[in-house]
């Protein structure tokens, strides 16, 4: 009896030291955080001030893990850590012992180790009373204790940072700005050489300065956006202030952004950055895109080629370098200079006349620019009277009638014009009478050799257009840059039943992906790589891109724009248009948020989030599409190349077939066809398709077939091969399974738990049916959609498979035959990879 009661004491002795620790560590962990400093509470190395959501985080940090401390506030969830406001960016902390405080006259106050005040909101009129908190949108704000009212925050106040909520402003009758500093560098947040603001004059505009010297502009703000960047595709606007003279910038929330800030680099480049777990930070645009996007890279009179390859400035029509030599060094700062002396301005007089019987000036029309910088605002009423204002004076250089701002004018010489890919506005800049008409001698001598050439080479065209009109085409069409051919390619093919396929140009494509961004790229595929992109409309897209080194062309592109512009089914992918230009073949197709299903199904890291209900329906959806496909569509069509990589999935984990590259379409009472060309996937192709090169109906439920075996396994076709214990294929492993357990072996660990019974071993049924060695054995997809879905219960038994393909990398007698094209299946966007 002693002995169980002494062991009872141990027991409760035990138990309340565990109690002990647990509530001090507790208690440890609850005090790390706080959230709001008071003359009682501060701020110290081993504490954190927090957001009420926790999406905000205040407190001390190192960068570099240099000696230097500072305050700050970061994203408490992102990382690496993103600090967007420093409060002691002048003044580090090197001793190991500091706080951030209320002082006793109210004011935030930080402290060093020996009580000095390093940094203080220096406020006036304040007392003890205050608060510090610290708000869900990143402000810091010091209230008083009594009355509630906000005395200092941060937003007023900004580093390098712009958040939704803050701004940038100015007050031409106070004096007051608000401005982004940069960092000095990426690891030194004290004061760089950059800032950014907003600009005094009437149309305000967007700027960095590089010390005091102009570094970018955006142009006017019209009051829906700046003129100069179009691709912005953000929600933010300039307000004009209570007062006359004050203006504000207000930044938004980029969409489809968990959070979303633009920052000011320590090189200069402002970015506006949106933040998802999965890509963390990325900048949805940055500036200055191109070298000759920098505030006057192309001098006076020269236009910035952001999209062209080759060049980088140029001259407008009717000026020339001003030194041929600097600019052959591609320093284009010098600008250029006019070739025809004006007129206007010879006499004394300043409206527009002429000398000695001179015709006088004009203006010439350039379109699709950003305007130039130091422009004056007229108030008049249309473009007509913008341009007689401006022809009437001398000192009038080009004036622009741009919508929602009205006339601008220039005087003197022109800097800082860009190319821009849509939205560009119209600029008419005043020339010579000899700029316009040209030179008349010039235009007759093109004249007559443009004739003589034609008449030269006119016979031997037509003589070789008539001997090789085919061989003509397809190099047309690869070669094609134009819209106006992609256009009569599509048309001229679709006559019985033409389709409107909307056609993208190429510079949208760019503006849509930035530029074909890395941080945009889905996959890589046989076909090329595939990219997210965002249209001007902000609905995401999936960008195709033909690799020239790709084994496809011009009819296997062309045959998919036909073939999937015409079938509308909820589990087929639809296209949204094409872009052919500048020797690109481009398909833009809706968005698939979950990219392709073996992105899931053979990542042993996901695979797991595709449990047995989510692949049963994934099986179902492809087959109702093949099923659309061969029967219920407009057309009968054969796909050829379906494979996992090949099924995308929606948000919803919806399957939707792509790539119709290869598929082939049947007219009328057709069944078979027959090609000398096999193309496909090795593993999934049928074997008279194979050996033969016959395929129809049942060459697609093969691959189905094999399709269903994958997502029961889990593991891919041509991994068998390489199976140390059996050496056995998919389809011999399907056939043991299905004779020991009626398929329940097959069943993926990753759902060994959630899979019902009867679907499995349907699926394992219906399978191993679709694989028959003999076309004439297999199911139509009719009956395995009515198999599937439970409504037949009687389902076939399937014969022995022989085998034949179980070692692919052996199969000589396979990659032997001629003229075939291959495609493996070890990729997320693949079209076909040939080898």
């Amino acid at each position: 009896m002693a002995a169980f009661m002494n062991q009872m004491c141990f027991g409760m002795q035990v138990a309340f030291l565990w109690f002990f620790l647990f509530n001090l560590f507790f208690s440890l962990a609850y005090c790390s955080v706080i959230y709001n400093v008071t003359s009682s509470r501060a701020v110290t190395p081993a504490q954190t001030l927090s957001s009420p959501n926790h999406i905000f985080e205040l407190g001390f940090f190192t960068p570099n893990n240099s000696h230097n401390h500072y305050v700050g506030i970061w994203y408490k969830e992102a990382t690496p850590q993103t600090v967007i406001w420093v409060a002691n960016r002048e003044k580090p902390v090197t001793s190991s012992s500091k706080s951030l405080i209320i002082g006793r006259n109210g004011n935030l106050m930080l402290l060093d180790g020996q009580q000095n005040i390093v940094w203080s909101t220096d406020i006036s009129g304040s007392s003890n009373g205050s608060i510090a908190v610290l708000s869900d949108d990143g402000k810091l704000i010091l209230r008083d204790g009594f009355t509630g009212l906000t005395l200092w925050d941060n937003f007023k106040n900004p580093t390098n940072v712009l958040l939704p909520g803050t701004r940038l402003a100015f007050n031409n009758t106070s004096g007051e700005r608000l401005f982004l500093n940069s960092w000095k560098t990426e690891n030194d947040p004290s004061p760089g050489d950059f800032t950014a603001s907003i600009s005094l004059e009437t149309p305000s505009q967007a700027f960095v300065l590089k010390g005091s010297k102009l570094h970018w502009r955006s142009g006017p703000w019209d009051k829906a956006k700046f003129i100069g960047i179009p691709e912005i595709n953000a929600d933010y606007q300039i307000i004009d202030g209570p007062q006359p003279g004050t203006a504000f910038f207000d930044f938004g929330v980029l969409r489809n952004c968990s959070y979303s800030m633009t920052i000011l680099s320590s090189i200069g480049i402002l970015r506006f950055l949106c933040w998802d777990p999965v890509r963390r930070w990325y900048a949805r645009w940055e500036t200055p895109i191109a070298p000759c996007e920098i505030y006057g890279a192309c001098g006076p009179f020269g236009v910035c080629q952001r999209y062209d390859p080759n060049l980088t400035c140029r001259c407008l029509k009717g000026f020339v370098p001003k030194s041929d030599e600097e600019w052959g060094r591609e320093n284009w700062t010098g600008g250029c200079v006019r070739r025809t002396e004006l007129s206007c301005g010879r006499n004394t007089s300043a409206t527009n006349t002429t000398t000695e019987g001179g015709k006088p000036d004009g203006f010439l029309k350039f379109s699709g620019l950003k305007v130039p910088d130091s422009a004056e605002f007229l108030n008049v009423l249309d473009i007509n009277e913008c341009h007689q204002q401006c022809f009437n004076n001398c000192s009038c250089s080009g004036y622009a009638f741009v919508s929602g701002i009205g006339c601008l004018v220039w005087t003197g010489n022109l800097v800082d014009m860009h190319e821009l890919p849509f939205d560009g506005q119209d600029l008419f800049l005043r020339v010579a009478n000899a700029e316009l008409k040209g030179d008349d001698k010039k235009v007759k001598e093109k004249l007559i050799i443009s004739l003589v050439t034609v008449a030269l080479f006119i016979s031997m065209i037509y003589g070789l257009v008539k001997w090789r009109a085919n061989q003509t085409i397809k190099k047309n069409a690869a070669a094609s840059t134009s819209r106006a051919f992609m256009r009569r390619i599509v048309l001229e093919d679709q006559n019985k039943d033409p389709v409107e396929l909307p056609l993208f140009d190429f510079n949208s494509i760019l503006v849509a992906t930035s530029n074909f961004d890395e941080e945009n790229k889905l996959g890589q595929g046989g076909y090329g790589p595939v990219y997210k992109g965002k249209l001007q409309d902000g609905k995401d897209v999936a960008i195709k891109r033909l690799s020239a080194n790709s084994g496809q062309g011009t009819e296997e592109f062309k045959n998919e724009v036909m073939l999937i512009s015409k079938l509308q089914h909820r589990n087929l992918v639809r296209l949204i248009g094409c872009c052919v230009e500048r020797q690109e073949r481009i398909l833009i197709y809706e968005f698939m948020s979950n990219k392709s299903l073996d992105t899931y199904l053979f990542d042993p890291a996901k695979k797991a989030e595709l449990d047995w209900n989510k692949r049963f329906n994934i099986i179902i959806g492809v087959a109702r599409g093949l099923l659309y496909l061969h029967r219920d569509s407009c057309l009968r069509v054969i796909h050829r190349d379906l494979k996992v990589s090949n099924i995308l999935l929606d948000e919803k984990m919806n399957p939707k077939i792509s790539d119709f590259g290869l598929a082939r379409m049947f007219e009328g009472t057709q069944v078979l066809g027959n090609t000398h060309r096999v193309v496909g996937t090795l593993g999934y192709m049928a074997p008279e398709y194979v050996l033969g090169g016959i395929y129809s109906e049942k060459s697609d439920v093969f691959g189905f077939g094999v399709l269903i075996l994958e997502i029961v396994c889990g593991r891919k076709v041509n991994s068998f091969q390489f199976d140390e214990q059996q050496h056995m294929s998919l389809l011999a492993h399907a056939w043991q399974s299905w004779n020991e357990s009626k398929g329940l072996d097959m069943i993926d660990e990753a759902v060994a738990d959630s899979y019902s019974t009867a679907e499995v071993s349907r699926c394992v049924n219906v399978g191993l049916v679709c694989v028959q060695d003999h076309a004439a054995d297999r199911l139509n997809m009719a009956a395995v959609v009515t198999m599937l879905s439970g409504e037949k219960t009687n389902l076939p038994q399937p014969k022995q498979p022989t085998f034949t393909f179980q070692n692919v990398s052996t199969s000589s007698n396979l990659q032997s035959q001629s003229n075939s094209t291959w495609s493996v299946n070890n990729v997320t966007a693949s079209i076909v990879e040939p080898r």
